[in-house]
This record gives C-alpha cells, sequence and structure tokens, in this order.
C-alpha cells in the first residue's frame, strides 16, 4: 500500500481566521495562515506560516491569463477576463470562449477541460429541461483552456498535448508563476481541471495580486488586472463572490479558488492572500474585505459580503465572524473591527 506525501503545510502554526456561531454556541473555527501587504509592499501582517507552500488552485488564473499573453495570445477586455476567471457557464460566458476559440481556428471538441454542468443554477436547470448533458464548455474553467489553446497556436506549440507539464506553455506558465511571485516553485500538481498547477506560498500569492494592480498601464500584468477588474461578469458570473467585490469596491482585483484559497489587492497597492486549511471558503472574501478595509481600503460599499448570517428554519441564528488572531491584529492595528 503506498502512502501521500505529508501534506503541504502539515505541521506549520495555524492562524484562526474564522469563526462560526449558531445560536450563541461556537460551533466551527477556520485556521489557516494569511499574510496582508501594505500600499509599499511590506509585509504588515503574517499571521500563521506565510511562507508555507500552498497549492493556489483557481486563485493562480490571473496568472497562467498572463502567461498566455506573453506567448502572444490576442486576449483583451471580456476575453481576458474569462481566461483569468472561473465562469458559471452562463450563456454570455459560453459566448465568449467559443469567440476565443474561434480565434485559434477551433473548437470545443479542442478543449481538455472535463465535461461539467454549469454553476449557475438558473442556466443548469433549463439545460436539464431542455435535454441538454453537461459539456466541456460549461465547465468553469472553459475560459482559462481556450486560452491556453490560443496561446499555443499564437505560438506555434502543439494543441493536442497543451496540458502536458512538459508544453513550452506550461513551462512557462510555471516561469510566470516563479518570477511574479518571488518564490521558488515547490510543488507540481494537477488542478481539478486537468491543468498544471504550480505551488507558491501565501506570501508569494500576495505580492503576485500586487504586482499586477502596481504593473504600469499598458504591461502584460496590469493588462490582465484592468480586463478582470473592468469585466468582473466573466470573472466569476451573477452573484459569485469575485464578481460582487469587483463592482462593489472600486479598484479592487479578486479571485479566489477551491480549497479555501483567495488573492485580493486595491488599486492603491494593497494586498492580502490565504489559505483556509480546511478548504472551507465561505469565511475568505469577508476575511480578505476586512484585512484590506483595516490597512485604508474603502470596502463600505462591500455590504453582505462581509454580513454572513447562519441560518436556522430559514431565519437568522448566527454569524461568521472573524478568528481571534485577525481581530487582535485589526486592533493592533488601531482599525475598528466591529460590524
Amino acid at each position: 500500500m503506498t502512502h501521500p506525501q505529508p501534506a503541504i503545510g502539515s505541521g506549520i502554526d495555524l492562524a484562526e481566521l474564522a469563526v462560526v456561531t449558531r445560536s450563541g454556541v461556537f460551533e466551527s473555527r477556520h485556521f489557516g495562515w494569511l499574510v496582508a501587504l501594505d500600499e509599499v509592499g511590506n509585509v504588515v501582517a503574517s499571521l500563521g506560516s506565510g511562507s508555507t507552500q500552498v497549492l493556489p488552485r483557481s486563485t493562480t488564473k490571473p496568472l497562467q491569463a498572463l502567461a498566455c499573453l506573453l506567448a502572444g495570445a490576442e486576449l483583451a477586455d471580456e476575453e481576458l477576463a474569462i481566461a483569468a476567471g472561473s465562469h458559471t457557464g452562463e450563456d454570455a460566458h459560453v459566448e465568449v470562449v467559443r469567440r476565443i476559440l474561434a480565434k485559434a481556428g477551433l473548437d470545443e471538441s479542442a478543449l481538455g477541460c472535463p465535461v461539467d454542468w454549469p454553476e449557475d443554477e438558473a442556466t443548469r436547470v433549463r439545460l436539464i429541461r431542455e435535454g441538454q448533458g453537461r459539456s466541456r464548455i460549461r465547465m468553469n474553467c472553459s475560459g482559462k483552456h481556450a486560452a491556453m489553446l490560443l496561446a499555443c497556436v499564437a505560438s506555434g506549440w502543439d494543441t493536442a498535448t497543451y496540458l502536458e507539464p512538459e508544453h513550452p506553455l506550461q513551462q512557462l506558465v510555471r516561469g510566470t508563476v516563479g518570477w511574479i511571485s518571488g518564490e521558488t516553485v515547490q510543488h507540481d500538481a494537477v488542478d481539478g481541471c486537468g491543468a498544471p498547477l504550480f505551488s507558491t506560498t501565501v506570501e508569494g500569492l500576495a505580492r503576485s495580486f500586487r504586482a499586477l494592480v502596481t504593473a504600469a498601464e499598458g504591461t502584460p500584468e496590469r493588462t490582465v488586472a484592468d480586463a478582470m477588474r473592468a469585466h468582473p461578469f466573466f470573472v466569476g458570473g451573477d452573484d459569485h463572490a469575485n464578481s460582487d467585490a469587483m463592482t462593489r469596491v472600486p479598484g479592487l482585483l479578486a479571485k479566489g479558488g477551491a480549497e479555501g484559497v483567495i488573492g485580493m489587492a486595491a488599486s492603491t497597492g494593497q494586498a492580502v492572500a490565504m489559505k483556509i486549511v480546511d478548504g472551507n471558503p465561505r469565511a475568505t472574501t469577508l476575511i480578505a474585505l476586512e484585512v484590506l478595509g483595516a490597512l485604508g481600503v474603502d470596502v463600505s460599499e462591500a455590504g453582505s459580503l462581509v454580513e454572513l448570517p447562519i441560518l436556522g428554519g430559514g431565519v437568522p441564528v448566527g454569524r461568521i465572524d472573524l478568528g481571534h488572531d485577525v481581530t487582535d491584529w485589526i486592533a493592533s492595528h488601531g482599525a475598528d473591527v466591529t460590524r
């Protein structure tokens, strides 16, 4: 019998990042690692071990989109936003993915991601009623895969093997993750969509998101950030936390990933990234916005994104709050954490 390697980050100090109360009782606690940077890039919060290597999951999509631009893919506006996003499979999303594939002279049969239902419930119900099944183009990573195929065509690389770790495009992605994060990739993995996935640290993620928003206008890095912020619907979709956060907080860049990973950066340079070790993402947007608020970013319009009730019988009976390590850090910076 073979045994898996020790978990990334095993044995590393953890911080309490969020707590859940129900009917006055602490029901759950979420632990993990969080790093925040101020407007000039100094580390001002390192809760838990920010140097822990993590698998960034879909939080790395803006960096994969950046690599596609560097490979020559002609992507802009909605096309670049969906390449960097995790869309919910709505018809408008599918239209843009097909547009990217058409630029490459390909159709959706070239996509290497798995077949899936759209995450948008209304779209999923409609497709089922119409007798349609799961498809690759409705899968939430199809925008990224279409962009990768276009990048391969632009550089003259083989499209049939674009998901192989040693493919030139994936080696470019690996290098891009390394240089923009300032970290050495230590683990290669396979993401849920089948694409290669390269590890980084939580601090490296924060630095990557800050680099995207602070890069000079017109550079590939800034172009990715600007497309995502100008077209947040194509980064997620209707009622999607990433899309809502960028819509409500001007200049914010936000991208979450599976297993409790998220990165955010304000146009003024403050950035935050985290990994929840139990993999539950329900508090990540709340935590990230509150930390940015403590760093002077105006998050006053975030509204329901930082008000997370716990329901019982359809009515609020509790809430999700910041964990004590986060509240202690915010209090030490003289910020009001009362919501």
